[in-house]
């Protein structure tokens, strides 16, 4: 029965999008998150047709009950230099097209690094940033899914009011949600150190985000401790969090129909991915 839980990977697209959803399947993953193009490059030549058939007719599409993508890393919705900010626009736009080509329903993103003009400044930017992306494409279903972040350096979304903030501040509201990082919001500083520790944490999320903004959870153990504003994934039980936050999350109803993936370190053969889904669907019982 644990094979049924809607648990899974980041996986790689080398080789074309449509592979990621083999690599998956190969390790028996039922969610699955990927890029929708190289994730340290600013834009990409647009997808052929020929590509999207084979990623919306692969025969191993419907093993998969969840598919969702990430922004690349260079996307900065509050940087303050012009070209780098455009270039953040145009990159977060093409995606976007790209992820709802693929009929993916939303594209995790990191929301982005204020660079020293502060947290209000930069919260309010990216606000108006991701207006000024979806007031240009006001018939695509994907949706925008902001990151809970660490805090380093100058990021922001590393308070569960900041990401509140931003989904107040824009004005379709309806079409941003929220992926939760556990590495994240632990080495922001929420205590996810125990099983009522983390119900509180979540608690808390409802409150203030509003519980059904919640679309995924990437389940990263942490090297850095708690506090530390330092964005290092470990592998699960092997970090600082322990293991209580993902027993309770495994266990819980709630999250049943929450797509839960992995962005931990590994090599080609998936091993260490094959090891943490065995360790999480472990603590199912």
């Amino acid at each position: 029965m644990t094979k049924k839980i809607l648990l899974g990977a980041h996986m790689s697209i080398g080789g074309g999008v449509h592979m990621a959803i083999e690599r998956a399947c190969s390790i028996e993953c039922r969610a699955m998150q990927m890029f929708v193009k190289n994730n340290m490059q600013w834009f990409a030549r647009p997808l052929t047709p020929d590509e999207i058939r084979a990623f919306l007719e692969h025969r191993q599409r419907s093993e998969l009950w969840s598919i969702f993508a990430h922004a690349n890393y260079l996307i900065n919705l509050a940087a303050t230099n012009p070209q780098f900010h455009a270039n953040s626009l145009r990159a977060l736009t093409e995606e976007l097209i790209r992820a709802d080509q693929l009929e993916l329903p939303f594209l995790v993103l990191h929301p982005g690094a204020h660079l020293g003009t502060g947290e209000e400044i930069g919260l309010k930017k990216i606000a108006a940033s991701i207006d000024k992306v979806l007031g240009k494409l006001p018939k695509l279903k994907t949706k925008i899914a902001l990151e809970t972040t660490a805090g380093q350096g100058s990021c922001l979304g590393h308070t569960l009011e900041q990401i509140a903030f931003i989904i107040d501040n824009v004005s379709q509201p309806e079409r941003l949600c929220v992926c939760l990082d556990t590495a994240h919001v632990f080495a922001a500083g929420y205590d996810i150190g125990s099983e009522s520790a983390t119900q509180k944490m979540f608690r808390e999320f409802d409150r203030v985000i509003g519980r059904g903004r919640l679309v995924a959870i990437h389940l990263n153990d942490s090297k850095a401790g708690r506090g530390s504003r330092v964005d290092r994934h470990e592998h699960i039980g092997q970090g600082k969090i322990g293991l209580e936050a993902f027993r309770f999350i495994m266990r819980s109803r709630r999250f049943g129909k929450i797509p839960k993936v992995l962005e931990t370190p590994k090599g080609k053969d998936l091993r260490e991915d094959v090891e943490n889904l065995k360790t999480l669907r472990g603590l199912v019982g």
